[in-house]
């Protein structure tokens, strides 16, 4: 006797936007690779050119633990993008200030990422769109707004190799 496996009634919503994060991920990390650049670097970059941030501040910002955000900025301060100060209002604190190279190729990656951005949602009619960035904004500020706790991180599957 094989067992049945249950049939799902409604669209997979796992599926959709996991997969579309990952494709989103993928084509955002090739643009900016072209300026040498990651996802993570470019986040860092503009949110230290809004205002003085310290390393973890911006590391929260990003979503990145403290190990990832020392590489990331190790790598911008190699690259001259970047650099580890003194803080103006708090002398214990260190933040991480942008250099003029590193507001220049700033502005070139924000350009990249709107590009990207532009294109994915371009694959919609615009009424679609509207609709769509609507719903996402109202799960992002809603029901999908705080991961819950869970005892056992949830990571993405590994790709298989094709």
């Amino acid at each position: 006797m094989t067992a049945m496996a249950p049939t799902s009634t409604a669209p997979d919503l796992s599926y959709l936007l996991d997969h579309t994060s990952h494709a989103l991920r993928t084509r955002m990390a090739a643009a900016l690779a072209e300026i040498g650049l990651t996802a993570r670097m470019h986040c860092v970059l503009v949110h230290a050119l809004e205002e003085e941030r310290t390393q973890i501040q911006l590391a929260e910002i990003g979503d990145m633990d403290k190990t990832t955000m020392v590489v990331t900025v190790d790598a911008l301060e190699k690259a001259g993008l970047a650099e580890r100060r003194p803080s103006s209002t708090d002398r214990r604190a260190r933040i991480i200030a942008v250099t003029e190279e590193g507001a220049r190729v700033a502005g070139r990656s924000q350009e990249i990422v709107d590009r990207v951005h532009r294109e994915a949602l371009a694959a919609m009619p615009g009424d679609e769109r509207e609709i769509f960035l609507r719903a996402m904004n109202r799960l992002v500020t809603g029901h999908l707004a705080t991961p819950v706790e869970n005892p056992q991180p949830v990571r993405r599957a590994r790709q298989r190799a094709k």
